[in-house]
């Protein structure tokens, strides 16, 4: 997603109480630690980004809220006009604290145009996941 404040390639599951405006996909990619994403409650909640054109993905950085984030993460991936295929499942841990923990995964190299994050089982009881950064790195094609 752009930081300039562009129209953002992605989608969320949920914000918590439709809060948009404090709590929107857009505070993921804009860099701020006073900033975040925050679901609503509910299990598996997600992240779709659409890349404006096709990527090779190496790394995912995922910086959760402290209680807040997933025990498991499921990356599915496709080329454009296709469907999402699983390309692999991610464990970041969780400090249950009031801290934000950042997680890096190293992912197999994968050629795609769309990438979906599932998390699939959260940290909190209510279900709602806090995600204050997330970078997709490696290379345009």
């Amino acid at each position: 997603c752009p930081r300039d404040g562009g129209a953002c390639p992605c989608r969320v599951s949920s914000v918590l109480n439709r809060d948009v405006k404090q709590f929107g996909k857009k505070h993921m990619f804009d860099a701020s630690e006073e900033t975040c994403w925050n679901s609503d409650q509910g299990t598996c909640q997600w992240v779709t980004l659409d890349f404006p054109g096709t990527v090779k993905v190496s790394q995912l950085h995922i910086q959760f809220q402290g209680g807040f984030s997933s025990r498991l993460c499921t990356l599915e991936g496709c080329r454009a006009g296709e469907e999402l295929v699983k390309i692999s499942d991610l464990y970041p841990e969780d400090t249950h604290a009031m801290q934000i923990s950042f997680a890096a995964f190293q992912v197999e190299e994968t050629v795609l145009d769309k990438l979906k994050i599932t998390f699939e089982n959260s940290t909190d009881f209510f279900g709602r996941i806090v995600v204050y950064h997330l970078g997709v790195l490696g290379e345009r094609l």
